[in-house]
């Protein structure tokens, strides 16, 4: 497996992905990831296996520690060289999970918003994901504001 920058080339990949990942409420439909890909290419990371992309990972940066719902919907709302990475999806194909494609996603995220000079990463997540972001020293604040897909959701910081 190798972990690379995303290319335009794989955004039908991607959004293949994204709807094999998340529940129809949840998932960010085609257009929604053609607009992030336009507008922060930068921050999406691919994992290759067997000579497939089966993974990957994205996320706008901001300004504030917080992801609130409006980042999700307006890409026009990234903030090229803002302090905080956010992670608004980690996609794995089920087949290829528990084999560390997500944590080498997470990691390679986590590792481009440090040589950039951002001051940490923001996610959501659900109660069960709690423990697996706090192994890469993510912290959480609460529960969030959010209510993307109808769900609850978890705020989670890593500060750098």
């Amino acid at each position: 497996m190798i972990v690379r920058p995303a290319r335009e080339g794989d955004v039908p990949a991607l959004i293949e992905i994204e709807r094999a990942c998340f529940p129809a409420a949840e998932a960010a439909g085609a257009e929604q990831i053609r607009a992030r890909f336009a507008a922060f290419p930068e921050n999406f990371f691919v994992a290759e296996a067997e000579g497939a992309v089966v993974g990957f990972i994205n996320g706008c940066t901001t300004d504030a520690p917080a992801l609130p719902d409006e980042l999700y919907h307006d890409a026009a709302l990234h903030r090229p060289g803002g302090a905080y990475q956010t992670v608004f999806g980690l996609d794995v194909l089920p087949g290829f999970r528990r084999q560390g494609v997500a944590a080498a996603l997470l990691t390679r995220l986590i590792n481009a918003a440090r040589a950039r000079g951002c001051r940490g990463v923001v996610l959501t997540c659900k109660d069960h994901l709690k423990p697996y972001y706090e192994k890469f020293g993510f912290v959480c604040q609460g529960v969030s504001a959010s209510t993307h897909g109808g769900a609850t959701w978890n705020d989670m910081l890593l500060r750098f």
